[in-house]
């Protein structure tokens, strides 16, 4: 994963612990552990940059719904 990526990553998982009002370490077991981080997130970041966060939070929160992590 480049810097970039990373970055993002990480700025992902603290907003979505906010929107999710869960701890950090919480939101990246369950996206590592559902291969959401690996297999949508990262591959998906020169997309996924572009949009608002909003936008992110929600698609992200009901990803994690649809894979029965949350």
């Amino acid at each position: 994963m480049d810097e970039k990526t990373l970055k993002f990553v990480t700025w992902l998982i603290s907003k979505l612990s906010d929107y999710l009002k869960m701890p950090q370490t919480e939101v990246y077991r369950r996206l590592y552990r559902s291969g959401i981080l690996y297999n949508y997130i990262v591959p998906s970041y020169d997309v996924l940059h572009t949009f608002g966060a909003q936008y992110l939070m929600d698609d992200i929160a009901d990803f994690m719904r649809e894979e029965g992590v949350l």
